[in-house]
Protein backbone atom coordinates (compact mmCIF):
# COMPACT_ATOMS: atom_id res chain seq x y z
CA UNK A 1 0.00 0.00 0.00
CA UNK A 2 1.37 3.51 -0.88
CA UNK A 3 2.91 5.18 2.30
CA UNK A 4 1.73 8.66 4.13
CA UNK A 5 4.16 10.79 3.99
CA UNK A 6 5.46 12.85 7.28
CA UNK A 7 7.52 14.69 8.95
CA UNK A 8 9.43 11.60 11.42
CA UNK A 9 12.36 9.81 9.98
CA UNK A 10 11.81 6.16 8.51
CA UNK A 11 14.27 3.92 10.67
CA UNK A 12 13.88 1.32 7.86
CA UNK A 13 15.44 3.79 5.21
CA UNK A 14 17.96 4.84 7.56
CA UNK A 15 18.75 0.95 8.42
CA UNK A 16 18.52 -0.22 4.98
CA UNK A 17 20.65 2.86 3.85
CA UNK A 18 23.36 2.03 6.70
CA UNK A 19 23.65 -1.58 5.12
CA UNK A 20 24.10 -0.19 1.50
CA UNK A 21 27.06 1.73 2.80
CA UNK A 22 28.66 -1.44 4.57
CA UNK A 23 28.06 -3.00 1.19
CA UNK A 24 29.65 -0.05 -0.75
CA UNK A 25 32.47 -0.22 1.28
CA UNK A 26 33.05 -4.00 0.55
CA UNK A 27 32.63 -3.65 -3.33
CA UNK A 28 35.20 -0.17 -3.29
CA UNK A 29 38.08 -1.81 -1.32
CA UNK A 30 39.19 -3.92 -4.32
CA UNK A 31 39.74 -0.67 -6.69
CA UNK A 32 41.00 1.09 -3.82
CA UNK A 33 43.82 -1.75 -2.53
CA UNK A 34 44.94 -3.22 -5.99
CA UNK A 35 44.95 -1.74 -9.87
CA UNK A 36 41.66 -1.19 -10.92
CA UNK A 37 40.99 -3.87 -13.53
CA UNK A 38 41.12 -6.57 -10.79
CA UNK A 39 38.14 -5.29 -9.97
CA UNK A 40 36.37 -6.99 -13.07
CA UNK A 41 39.26 -9.72 -13.47
CA UNK A 42 41.08 -11.23 -10.30
CA UNK A 43 43.39 -13.47 -12.98
CA UNK A 44 45.11 -9.47 -13.21
CA UNK A 45 45.89 -8.84 -9.70
CA UNK A 46 45.14 -9.91 -5.93
CA UNK A 47 44.81 -13.38 -6.80
CA UNK A 48 42.63 -16.03 -8.46
CA UNK A 49 42.87 -19.22 -6.84
CA UNK A 50 42.06 -20.56 -3.56
CA UNK A 51 39.89 -18.18 -0.64
CA UNK A 52 40.68 -15.67 -3.44
CA UNK A 53 38.99 -17.33 -6.15
CA UNK A 54 36.07 -17.37 -3.71
CA UNK A 55 36.15 -14.11 -2.79
CA UNK A 56 35.88 -12.91 -5.91
CA UNK A 57 33.12 -15.11 -7.00
CA UNK A 58 30.85 -14.91 -3.11
CA UNK A 59 31.20 -11.11 -4.48
CA UNK A 60 30.49 -11.23 -8.27
CA UNK A 61 27.60 -12.51 -7.04
CA UNK A 62 25.92 -11.13 -3.81
CA UNK A 63 27.62 -7.71 -3.91
CA UNK A 64 28.93 -6.71 -7.23
CA UNK A 65 26.48 -3.91 -8.36
CA UNK A 66 23.81 -4.81 -5.70
CA UNK A 67 25.08 -2.71 -3.19
CA UNK A 68 25.83 0.16 -5.67
CA UNK A 69 22.06 -0.61 -6.96
CA UNK A 70 20.51 -0.54 -3.24
CA UNK A 71 22.29 2.68 -2.16
CA UNK A 72 21.34 4.16 -6.09
CA UNK A 73 17.53 3.06 -5.39
CA UNK A 74 18.24 4.63 -2.09
CA UNK A 75 18.79 7.60 -3.91
CA UNK A 76 15.93 7.94 -5.89
CA UNK A 77 13.74 7.45 -2.55
CA UNK A 78 15.24 10.14 -0.44
CA UNK A 79 15.02 12.53 -3.86
CA UNK A 80 10.90 11.86 -3.38
CA UNK A 81 10.71 12.01 0.15
CA UNK A 82 13.17 15.47 0.75
CA UNK A 83 10.73 16.90 -2.08
CA UNK A 84 7.48 16.30 0.26
CA UNK A 85 9.03 17.37 3.44
CA UNK A 86 10.40 20.59 1.49
CA UNK A 87 6.18 21.55 0.10
CA UNK A 88 5.39 24.59 2.01
CA UNK A 89 9.12 25.85 3.11
CA UNK A 90 11.77 27.85 1.92
CA UNK A 91 13.40 27.19 -0.22
CA UNK A 92 10.69 24.83 -1.81
CA UNK A 93 11.32 21.26 -3.06
CA UNK A 94 12.98 22.39 -6.72
CA UNK A 95 15.12 25.01 -4.88
CA UNK A 96 16.09 22.38 -2.09
CA UNK A 97 16.13 20.02 -4.67
CA UNK A 98 19.16 21.54 -6.99
CA UNK A 99 20.85 22.93 -4.95
CA UNK A 100 21.40 19.16 -2.68
CA UNK A 101 22.82 18.16 -6.55
CA UNK A 102 25.08 21.04 -6.87
CA UNK A 103 26.90 20.86 -3.80
CA UNK A 104 26.89 17.03 -4.49
CA UNK A 105 28.31 17.43 -7.42
CA UNK A 106 31.02 19.67 -6.09
CA UNK A 107 31.55 17.30 -2.95
CA UNK A 108 32.30 14.43 -5.41
CA UNK A 109 34.54 16.32 -7.59
CA UNK A 110 36.74 16.52 -4.65
CA UNK A 111 36.07 13.10 -3.51
CA UNK A 112 37.09 11.60 -6.95
CA UNK A 113 39.85 13.86 -7.11
CA UNK A 114 41.88 13.66 -3.78
CA UNK A 115 40.24 10.24 -2.52
CA UNK A 116 38.91 7.72 -4.89
CA UNK A 117 38.45 7.74 -8.49
CA UNK A 118 35.28 5.58 -8.56
CA UNK A 119 33.60 8.09 -6.76
CA UNK A 120 29.50 7.65 -7.18
CA UNK A 121 28.30 11.12 -5.73
CA UNK A 122 29.08 13.32 -9.38
CA UNK A 123 27.28 10.27 -11.03
CA UNK A 124 24.40 10.67 -8.46
CA UNK A 125 24.35 14.84 -8.63
CA UNK A 126 23.83 14.56 -12.82
CA UNK A 127 21.37 11.25 -12.04
CA UNK A 128 19.18 13.30 -9.55
CA UNK A 129 18.95 16.32 -12.00
CA UNK A 130 16.65 13.90 -14.52
CA UNK A 131 14.82 12.63 -12.34
CA UNK A 132 12.96 15.12 -10.24
CA UNK A 133 10.63 16.04 -12.63
CA UNK A 134 9.02 12.89 -12.83
CA UNK A 135 8.96 12.34 -8.87
CA UNK A 136 4.65 12.64 -9.00
CA UNK A 137 4.80 9.80 -11.62
CA UNK A 138 2.34 7.29 -10.36
CA UNK A 139 4.23 3.96 -8.96
CA UNK A 140 3.71 2.14 -11.95
CA UNK A 141 4.86 4.98 -14.25
CA UNK A 142 8.23 5.19 -12.59
CA UNK A 143 9.18 1.78 -12.28
CA UNK A 144 8.47 1.55 -15.95
CA UNK A 145 10.70 4.07 -16.87
CA UNK A 146 13.29 2.77 -14.65
CA UNK A 147 13.18 -0.67 -16.14
CA UNK A 148 12.66 0.82 -19.38
CA UNK A 149 16.35 2.67 -19.85
CA UNK A 150 17.59 -0.44 -17.96
CA UNK A 151 16.40 -2.95 -20.95
CA UNK A 152 17.91 -0.04 -23.26
CA UNK A 153 21.37 0.30 -21.61
CA UNK A 154 21.23 -3.49 -21.52
CA UNK A 155 20.53 -3.69 -25.32
CA UNK A 156 23.09 -1.17 -26.18
CA UNK A 157 25.49 -2.94 -24.00
CA UNK A 158 25.17 -6.52 -26.20
CA UNK A 159 24.92 -4.27 -29.54
CA UNK A 160 28.87 -3.34 -28.23
CA UNK A 161 29.64 -6.62 -27.27
CA UNK A 162 28.71 -7.35 -30.96
CA UNK A 163 30.61 -5.42 -32.72
CA UNK A 164 33.66 -6.60 -30.25
CA UNK A 165 33.16 -10.24 -31.68
CA UNK A 166 33.35 -9.19 -35.06
CA UNK A 167 35.89 -7.15 -34.76
CA UNK A 168 37.71 -10.06 -33.07
CA UNK A 169 36.62 -12.39 -35.66
CA UNK A 170 38.07 -10.70 -38.31
CA UNK A 171 41.46 -9.27 -36.62
CA UNK A 172 42.47 -13.24 -36.00
CA UNK A 173 41.12 -14.77 -39.13
CA UNK A 174 43.93 -16.67 -41.58
CA UNK A 175 45.22 -13.73 -43.63
CA UNK A 176 43.90 -10.60 -41.70
CA UNK A 177 44.24 -7.62 -42.52
CA UNK A 178 46.64 -4.72 -40.82
CA UNK A 179 43.39 -2.67 -40.53
CA UNK A 180 41.48 -5.97 -39.24
CA UNK A 181 44.24 -6.32 -36.35
CA UNK A 182 44.57 -2.68 -35.79
CA UNK A 183 41.06 -1.77 -35.29
CA UNK A 184 40.82 -4.58 -33.21
CA UNK A 185 43.97 -3.55 -30.93
CA UNK A 186 42.12 -0.09 -30.51
CA UNK A 187 38.86 -1.63 -29.74
CA UNK A 188 40.53 -4.16 -27.37
CA UNK A 189 41.06 -1.25 -25.21
CA UNK A 190 37.40 -1.32 -24.05
CA UNK A 191 37.64 -4.45 -22.57
CA UNK A 192 41.58 -4.96 -21.57
CA UNK A 193 43.66 -2.87 -19.97
CA UNK A 194 46.37 -1.22 -21.90
CA UNK A 195 50.09 -2.12 -21.61
CA UNK A 196 51.72 -0.59 -18.74
CA UNK A 197 48.73 0.29 -17.24
CA UNK A 198 49.17 -2.07 -14.18
CA UNK A 199 52.69 -0.71 -13.20
CA UNK A 200 51.57 2.91 -13.49
CA UNK A 201 49.06 2.71 -11.38
CA UNK A 202 51.34 0.69 -8.78
CA UNK A 203 53.92 3.39 -9.15
CA UNK A 204 51.25 6.00 -9.16
CA UNK A 205 49.05 5.00 -6.09
CA UNK A 206 51.84 3.69 -4.28
CA UNK A 207 53.75 7.12 -4.55
CA UNK A 208 53.77 10.10 -2.81
CA UNK A 209 50.60 11.79 -2.79
CA UNK A 210 51.46 14.55 -5.66
CA UNK A 211 51.91 11.11 -7.59
CA UNK A 212 48.75 9.62 -6.39
CA UNK A 213 46.49 12.81 -7.79
CA UNK A 214 48.15 12.60 -11.08
CA UNK A 215 47.61 8.70 -11.01
CA UNK A 216 43.72 9.25 -9.85
CA UNK A 217 43.02 12.33 -12.46
CA UNK A 218 44.09 10.07 -15.03
CA UNK A 219 41.59 7.58 -13.76
CA UNK A 220 38.78 10.26 -12.94
CA UNK A 221 38.97 11.69 -17.29
CA UNK A 222 38.33 7.82 -18.11
CA UNK A 223 35.37 7.56 -15.51
CA UNK A 224 33.62 11.01 -16.21
CA UNK A 225 34.11 10.87 -19.98
CA UNK A 226 33.58 7.89 -20.93
CA UNK A 227 32.07 5.11 -18.76
CA UNK A 228 30.12 7.43 -16.84
CA UNK A 229 28.14 8.92 -20.10
CA UNK A 230 28.24 5.28 -21.93
CA UNK A 231 26.85 3.15 -18.62
CA UNK A 232 27.14 4.84 -15.42
CA UNK A 233 24.64 7.62 -16.15
CA UNK A 234 22.04 6.10 -17.74
CA UNK A 235 22.07 2.49 -15.07
CA UNK A 236 21.77 5.09 -12.08
CA UNK A 237 18.79 7.20 -13.72
CA UNK A 238 16.96 3.75 -14.16
CA UNK A 239 17.43 2.33 -10.89
CA UNK A 240 16.46 5.85 -8.98
CA UNK A 241 13.70 5.96 -11.14
CA UNK A 242 12.37 2.21 -9.97
CA UNK A 243 13.84 3.49 -6.54
CA UNK A 244 11.66 6.36 -6.18
CA UNK A 245 8.27 4.02 -6.92
CA UNK A 246 9.34 1.35 -4.95
CA UNK A 247 9.06 4.40 -2.17
CA UNK A 248 6.02 5.24 -3.06
CA UNK A 249 4.87 1.48 -3.09
CA UNK A 250 5.93 1.60 0.42
CA UNK A 251 8.84 -0.98 -0.30
CA UNK A 252 11.17 0.86 2.14
CA UNK A 253 9.00 1.92 4.90
CA UNK A 254 7.72 -1.51 5.62
CA UNK A 255 4.24 -0.75 3.67
CA UNK A 256 4.45 -4.25 1.88
CA UNK A 257 3.16 -7.27 2.94
CA UNK A 258 5.32 -9.81 4.96
CA UNK A 259 4.18 -12.41 1.93
CA UNK A 260 5.54 -9.70 -0.90
CA UNK A 261 8.55 -9.39 0.63
CA UNK A 262 8.83 -13.35 1.24
CA UNK A 263 8.41 -13.45 -2.48
CA UNK A 264 11.07 -10.81 -3.24
CA UNK A 265 13.44 -12.77 -1.15
CA UNK A 266 12.68 -15.63 -2.96
CA UNK A 267 12.72 -14.33 -6.53
CA UNK A 268 16.30 -12.62 -5.82
CA UNK A 269 17.91 -15.72 -3.65
CA UNK A 270 16.42 -19.26 -5.57
CA UNK A 271 16.27 -17.51 -9.22
CA UNK A 272 18.38 -14.26 -9.89
CA UNK A 273 21.50 -15.41 -7.29
CA UNK A 274 21.55 -18.96 -9.03
CA UNK A 275 21.44 -17.14 -12.53
CA UNK A 276 24.20 -14.73 -11.56
CA UNK A 277 26.71 -17.95 -9.90
CA UNK A 278 26.01 -20.21 -13.25
CA UNK A 279 27.19 -16.85 -15.02
CA UNK A 280 30.30 -16.28 -12.90
CA UNK A 281 31.36 -20.12 -13.08
CA UNK A 282 31.05 -19.94 -16.51
CA UNK A 283 33.28 -17.13 -16.68
CA UNK A 284 36.08 -18.91 -14.71
CA UNK A 285 35.49 -21.79 -17.02
CA UNK A 286 36.68 -19.89 -19.99
CA UNK A 287 39.49 -18.32 -17.70
CA UNK A 288 38.46 -14.94 -17.23
CA UNK A 289 39.22 -15.06 -21.30
CA UNK A 290 38.20 -11.36 -21.57
CA UNK A 291 36.01 -11.29 -24.55
CA UNK A 292 33.69 -13.98 -22.87
CA UNK A 293 33.94 -11.86 -19.31
CA UNK A 294 32.77 -8.67 -21.36
CA UNK A 295 29.98 -10.89 -22.73
CA UNK A 296 28.37 -12.73 -19.59
CA UNK A 297 29.04 -9.15 -17.16
CA UNK A 298 26.39 -7.64 -19.11
CA UNK A 299 23.91 -10.74 -18.34
CA UNK A 300 24.72 -10.09 -14.88
CA UNK A 301 23.20 -6.70 -15.07
CA UNK A 302 19.41 -8.21 -14.80
CA UNK A 303 19.45 -9.96 -12.00
CA UNK A 304 21.32 -7.17 -9.72
CA UNK A 305 18.69 -4.97 -8.83
CA UNK A 306 16.52 -8.12 -7.39
CA UNK A 307 19.30 -9.46 -5.69
CA UNK A 308 19.66 -6.31 -3.53
CA UNK A 309 16.02 -5.99 -3.50
CA UNK A 310 16.16 -9.38 -1.42
CA UNK A 311 18.93 -8.66 0.85
CA UNK A 312 16.68 -5.07 1.83
CA UNK A 313 14.05 -7.83 2.37
CA UNK A 314 15.52 -9.32 4.43
CA UNK A 315 16.90 -6.76 6.98
CA UNK A 316 13.24 -4.92 6.27
CA UNK A 317 11.51 -8.30 7.84
CA UNK A 318 14.00 -8.21 10.55
CA UNK A 319 12.99 -4.60 11.59
CA UNK A 320 9.71 -5.47 11.56
CA UNK A 321 9.93 -8.57 13.21
CA UNK A 322 11.67 -6.36 16.18
CA UNK A 323 15.09 -8.84 15.76
CA UNK A 324 18.69 -8.11 16.78
CA UNK A 325 18.00 -3.94 17.83
CA UNK A 326 21.33 -3.35 18.83
CA UNK A 327 22.42 -4.15 15.53
CA UNK A 328 19.86 -2.23 13.63
CA UNK A 329 20.04 0.82 15.74
CA UNK A 330 23.89 0.88 14.31
CA UNK A 331 22.94 0.55 11.03
CA UNK A 332 20.33 3.04 11.12
CA UNK A 333 23.36 5.39 12.63
CA UNK A 334 25.04 4.81 9.88
CA UNK A 335 22.52 4.90 7.51
CA UNK A 336 21.45 8.39 8.61
CA UNK A 337 25.70 9.45 8.51
CA UNK A 338 25.67 7.52 4.69
CA UNK A 339 27.48 10.90 3.33
CA UNK A 340 30.08 11.34 6.06
CA UNK A 341 30.43 7.52 6.24
CA UNK A 342 30.93 6.86 2.39
CA UNK A 343 33.40 9.70 2.41
CA UNK A 344 35.76 8.80 5.45
CA UNK A 345 35.86 5.51 4.37
CA UNK A 346 37.74 7.03 1.06
CA UNK A 347 39.82 9.05 3.05
CA UNK A 348 40.82 6.15 5.45
CA UNK A 349 41.99 3.90 2.84
CA UNK A 350 43.91 6.38 0.79
CA UNK A 351 45.91 6.09 3.81
CA UNK A 352 45.66 2.48 4.21
CA UNK A 353 46.76 2.20 0.79
CA UNK A 354 48.70 5.26 -0.36
CA UNK A 355 52.33 5.59 -0.62
CA UNK A 356 52.04 8.34 1.87
CA UNK A 357 50.10 6.22 4.46
CA UNK A 358 50.85 2.53 5.55
CA UNK A 359 51.79 1.95 1.85
CA UNK A 360 49.73 -1.37 1.48
CA UNK A 361 48.63 -0.52 -2.22
CA UNK A 362 49.39 -3.62 -4.04
CA UNK A 363 50.03 -5.52 -1.23
CA UNK A 364 47.45 -7.44 -0.38
CA UNK A 365 45.39 -10.08 -1.84
CA UNK A 366 41.69 -10.11 -2.67
CA UNK A 367 41.21 -12.35 0.16
CA UNK A 368 43.23 -10.21 2.55
CA UNK A 369 41.23 -6.68 1.97
CA UNK A 370 38.16 -8.53 3.82
CA UNK A 371 40.68 -7.44 6.88
CA UNK A 372 40.57 -3.90 5.76
CA UNK A 373 36.53 -4.34 5.08
CA UNK A 374 35.96 -5.54 8.61
CA UNK A 375 37.93 -2.96 10.29
CA UNK A 376 35.63 -0.43 8.12
CA UNK A 377 32.22 -1.79 9.37
CA UNK A 378 33.46 -1.91 12.61
CA UNK A 379 34.48 1.58 12.48
CA UNK A 380 31.31 2.94 11.16
CA UNK A 381 28.79 0.61 13.23
CA UNK A 382 30.97 2.02 16.26
CA UNK A 383 31.45 5.61 15.68
CA UNK A 384 27.70 6.64 14.21
CA UNK A 385 25.41 5.67 16.94
CA UNK A 386 27.38 8.10 19.50
CA UNK A 387 28.48 10.65 17.36
CA UNK A 388 25.13 11.33 17.00
CA UNK A 389 23.88 11.28 20.54
CA UNK A 390 25.84 14.20 20.43
CA UNK A 391 25.17 15.93 17.07
CA UNK A 392 22.12 16.17 15.18
CA UNK A 393 24.01 15.15 12.08
CA UNK A 394 27.08 13.77 10.86
CA UNK A 395 29.74 16.01 9.81
CA UNK A 396 29.55 16.28 5.84
CA UNK A 397 25.58 15.68 5.71
CA UNK A 398 25.45 19.00 8.52
CA UNK A 399 28.27 20.85 5.75
CA UNK A 400 26.02 19.67 2.73
CA UNK A 401 23.07 20.62 4.74
CA UNK A 402 24.76 24.01 5.40
CA UNK A 403 25.41 24.66 2.34
CA UNK A 404 22.21 23.68 0.60
CA UNK A 405 20.35 26.18 3.20
CA UNK A 406 23.16 28.99 2.87
CA UNK A 407 23.67 29.25 6.53
CA UNK A 408 24.86 26.88 9.49
CA UNK A 409 22.52 24.83 10.51
CA UNK A 410 22.26 23.73 14.34
CA UNK A 411 24.27 21.01 14.94
CA UNK A 412 25.40 20.19 18.76
CA UNK A 413 22.38 17.93 19.93
CA UNK A 414 20.38 19.66 22.42
CA UNK A 415 19.59 17.38 25.76
CA UNK A 416 17.17 14.55 25.04
CA UNK A 417 16.09 16.49 21.60
CA UNK A 418 14.97 14.14 18.48
CA UNK A 419 16.61 13.41 15.89
CA UNK A 420 16.15 15.53 12.91
CA UNK A 421 13.24 14.91 10.11
CA UNK A 422 15.14 15.40 6.78
CA UNK A 423 17.10 12.48 5.72
CA UNK A 424 20.08 13.73 3.45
Amino acid sequence: MPIAMGAERHVSIDAVRGFAVLGIALMNIVGMGLPSFAYIDPTYAGGSQGWDLWTWAVNNVLTDGKMRALFTMLFGASAVLIAERAEGGRPGPAQTHYRRMFWLLVFGMLHAYLFWFGDILVCYALAGLVIFPFRKLGVRAQIGIGVAVLALLLAKNQALAAVLDSMHAAATAPGASTQSMETWRQASVAITPPPGAKAAELAGFGGTFLQALEARAKMVLLFHTVMLPLDGLPEAIGQMFIGMGLFRSGFFTLGWSTRAYARMIAFGYLVCAPVTAWLAWLIWKAGFEALVLHRLEIWQAPPKPFIALAHASVLLLVIRAGLFKPLVNRLEAAGRMAFSNYLMTSMLTSLVFGGYGLGFYGELSRAELLIVVAALWAFMLVWSLPWLARFQYGPFEWAWRSLVKWRPQPFVRAPGSAAPAAAE
